[in-house]
Parts: C-alpha cells; sequence; structure tokens
C-alpha cells in the first residue's frame, strides 16, 4: 500500500504551500463567479430589452431569467461529468478545464448580435452560451472546495474551505461593480448599445490571469494517495470492482446527498433574491435607478467577501451546525424586514437591507464547504459534493428569481417572496437540525461523515 501522505498523517501543511492553493482556488471561483454574476445581473437589467424586445418589462425580465434559469439546468450535468473524471484521474485538471469553459463562453457572450440584428436566433445563441456556463460551474464548485480541503489540516478546514466560497461576492462583488462604473460614466443608450459588452470581454483578461495561477498548484495529496492505493491493489489482485463514482454516491450516500440539498436550499434562495431579484424590484418595481442597487448590491458584497471567512473560522471553534444555524434562522426573520427596508427608496436603507442579509447568508455559506465536503470519502467526494450542491441549485438558485418575479406580477407585493424565502430557509433549519455534526472528521477516513462517521465528533462538540 502507498505510504501516507503528510497530510493524510494529520500534519499541517507549511502556511506558504496551504496560501498558494487558497489563492488560485479563490482566484479561479473568483473569475467564475463573475461571469455567472455578469450574466445574472445583465439579465436584470439589459438582457430583457437586447434579447426581448417585443415584451413587457417584467415579462421580458422573466423570459431573461429563464435562460439565466437554463444554466442552472445544467450544472448537475456538469457535476457528474466534472465530478467522474475528478474522482479519476484528479482535481487540478478539471478545475483548469472548467475555468476555460466558463470564461471562454463569457467573452462569446460579449460578441453576439442582440435581437434587433439576427432575431430569435440571438436568445437561441445566448441560451446556448448560458448551458456551457452552467456546465462548467457545476464542476467548478466541487474542485475548488475539495481542492482547499484536503491540502488543510482538519483542525482549521473550516477557515481553509471559505475561502473558495469568498470567491462568489468576489465574483459578484467585481461584476457589479464594472456594470456601476459603466453606468455611471455611460448613458443609458451608450450602455445597451455596446457598453454592457465590455464586462463580458473583460472576462478574456480575467480567464488567463486565472489559468496562470490555477496551474501552479499541485494535486491534491489525499486523491493522490487514494488513486496510489487503488494502483496497488490492482496490481496485486486484491481491488475489488468499482462503480463509477456517481454511481457509488447514490448508491451509499444518498444521505449525504440529500443534507447537502437541504443544506443548501435556504442558502441558495437566499442569496439570489438578495442579489439577482433585487435589481429587478428596484430598477423595475420601484423605478429607481440602476446605480441605486448596483451600489448597494456593490457594498453589501464587499461585507460579504470579507465575512465568509470569518463564519468559516468559527466553524471550526463551535461547529458546522451551529454557525449554519445562525445563519438560516436569522433569514428567516430578515426576509420581511428586508423588503420593507427597501421599499424606503432610501439609497442608504436599502444598502443596510442588502448588507446585513448578505451578511447572515455569509453565515450559513461559510461552514458550507468544509460541511458538505466531511459528508463523503476521498473516492466519490468530488461527485457527492458536486451532486449535492448542484441539485439543490436547480430547486433553489434556478427557480429563485423566476419564483419571484411571478410572485411579484401576481400580487403586486414583496410579502410573498419574502414567504417563500423564509420557508426556504425553514427547510435549511430542519435538515441542519437533523444532520450529524462533522467539525473535526478527518477526510483520510473511508467512512463518510453522512452515515456514521462523526458521531465522535457529534459526542466531543455537543451540539
Amino acid at each position: 500500500m502507498a505510504a501516507a501522505t503528510p497530510r493524510a498523517q494529520g500534519k499541517t501543511p507549511g502556511t506558504p504551500g496551504i496560501a498558494r492553493i487558497i489563492s488560485a482556488s479563490l482566484i479561479g471561483t473568483t473569475v467564475e463567479w463573475y461571469d455567472f454574476f455578469l450574466y445574472g445581473s445583465a439579465a436584470a437589467l439589459v438582457f430583457n430589452t437586447l434579447f426581448f424586445p417585443d415584451s413587457d418589462p417584467l415579462v421580458g425580465t422573466l423570459l431573461s431569467f429563464l435562460t439565466y434559469a437554463v444554466g442552472f439546468a445544467a450544472r448537475p450535468l456538469g457535476g457528474v461529468v466534472f465530478g467522474h473524471f475528478g474522482d479519476k484521474i484528479g482535481r487540478k485538471k478539471l478545475l483548469v478545464l472548467s475555468l476555460m469553459l466558463m470564461g471562454g463562453a463569457t467573452f462569446a457572450m460579449g460578441l453576439l448580435p442582440t435581437h434587433a440584428t439576427l432575431g430569435v436566433g440571438a436568445p437561441i445563441l445566448l441560451t446556448v452560451l448560458r448551458l456551457v456556463q452552467g456546465f462548467a460551474l457545476g464542476g467548478e464548485w466541487g474542485g475548488a472546495v475539495l481542492i482547499v480541503s484536503e491540502h488543510g489540516d482538519d483542525k482549521n478546514r473550516g477557515f481553509w474551505a471559505s475561502w473558495p466560497q469568498a470567491g462568489a461576492p468576489g465574483g459578484n462583488l467585481l461584476a457589479t461593480g464594472v456594470l456601476a462604473l459603466l453606468a455611471a460614466v455611460q448613458s443609458d443608450e451608450a450602455f445597451l448599445a455596446w457598453g454592457w459588452r465590455i464586462p463580458f470581454l473583460l472576462s478574456g483578461v480575467l480567464v488567463i490571469i486565472g489559468l496562470w495561477i490555477r496551474v501552479s498548484v499541485s494535486e491534491s495529496p489525499l486523491f493522490l494517495e487514494a488513486q496510489a492505493r487503488a494502483e496497488a491493489e490492482a496490481a496485486s489482485g486484491q481491488a475489488a470492482k468499482q462503480d463509477a463514482p456517481v454511481v457509488e454516491v447514490f448508491r451509499h450516500n444518498w444521505r449525504g446527498v440529500l443534507t447537502a440539498i437541504g443544506t443548501r436550499l435556504g442558502e441558495n434562495v437566499s442569496y439570489y433574491i438578495l442579489t439577482a431579484f433585487v435589481l429587478v424590484y428596484v430598477t423595475v418595481h420601484l423605478e429607481l435607478p440602476k446605480s441605486t442597487a448596483l451600489n448597494a448590491v456593490l457594498i453589501g458584497s464587499a461585507v460579504h467577501f470579507v465575512t465568509i471567512p470569518l463564519w468559516g473560522a468559527l466553524s471550526d471553534r463551535i461547529g458546522r451546525r451551529p454557525v449554519t444555524l445562525i445563519g438560516s434562522i436569522g433569514m428567516a426573520a430578515w426576509a420581511f424586514a428586508f423588503f420593507a427596508l427597501v421599499d424606503s427608496k432610501s439609497f442608504a436603507v436599502i444598502t443596510l437591507a442588502v448588507t446585513v442579509g448578505l451578511l447572515l447568508h455569509g453565515a450559513m455559506y461559510g461552514p458550507q464547504a468544509a460541511f458538505i465536503s466531511e459528508m463523503f470519502d476521498t473516492k466519490v467526494r468530488y461527485s457527492g459534493a458536486s451532486m449535492g450542491s448542484q441539485l439543490a441549485s436547480i430547486i433553489g438558485g434556478a427557480l429563485a428569481p423566476i419564483i419571484a418575479v411571478e410572485l411579484l406580477r401576481d400580487f403586486g407585493s414583496a410579502t410573498p417572496v419574502a414567504l417563500y424565502v423564509c420557508v426556504t430557509v425553514v427547510i435549511t433549519t430542519v435538515t441542519v437540525l437533523v444532520a450529524k455534526e462533522t467539525r473535526g472528521r478527518s477526510l483520510a477516513d473511508d467512512e463518510p461523515a453522512s452515515e456514521g462517521a462523526a458521531d465522535t465528533a457529534s459526542a466531543t462538540i455537543g451540539s
């Protein structure tokens, strides 16, 4: 059998080493989430006019968000494909591929003809590129958090693994910042004519930077150890027949997948309401300038980016479950206060509403990477984490803006939207309450925490 790596023996890698891994993962996820949220912001602000011009504002926005949702539909497929090969040939190669696919699709969006030029072909091409985006992002999340989790030590995994999570607000911060800058220096006519293309084309530069950093990281030591062990067993004729990782996940680790889905549901829905739907609500329903919503999300995302690792660090001290519950229970109450504050039409109050909402969201999101990683063992961890995460994104993030817009159209009020958010975070709360604590679990263990390996940790933590 292959000798255990220093990481598998419980030794902490050097600070420069883990810092390099975190930097590569964070920059890569920031670039990919930039691409993703750029589309979401554009769907709320300009795609309804450029690609669906024959509809009234809310219907056009709804159609635009439907193309947004298509990307989510492709994410589980990306999770299956990337998870399979990530568990077979390694995390690093798939992370490089996902970045190239995501960035290439986004760059191509900046070159697309609009409905005025190509007619119905324009939204079709937009949808195809959106599918590529979703497919790539479906494989990105699992690999990015795992390569950090499997390099880091057991004691500080919540903190280390939360940094790739910070790539979401980092990307949103970057995308919203670029759009806000363009909105400030351009007229609405210039922005609709050509200015919206600039942030999409900028993705090409960001991908080059991300690739330059990401190719320099080393492969996960736990994956290399598991691979060496499998090769040794095959050479000795002792290897048992293994199904595809995704089959193994659903056959033996389905509880972990369900727990991951429930844990992510409320977090996913609340995030897209706070960052995507709010743009529609402020600009279309309240008829305020685009800059009001964009700048509020910009400030909130900056706070979100800084506090996510702090929530991850707190989960290393008191457990993944308690920190997640702070966020989910807090969000259930804040959902109603959020829209009441936004209805004030005051920029300062709207910014406060978004910032507090994202702060509570961070409590759910920060510990999530470590929490979900600790539910699966090494040979199926990429597949399990990706599938649980991306299946939640279909019923959560994909539908959230669409459901919210429909509720707003039907009732003319944000109260049903707040109730919708509340219901989803209650589901997350119940899921986390019945889940087992995973803090302190060694990722070198063969038994996944979702099926019993965390009993000792739970007893120790007492949460």
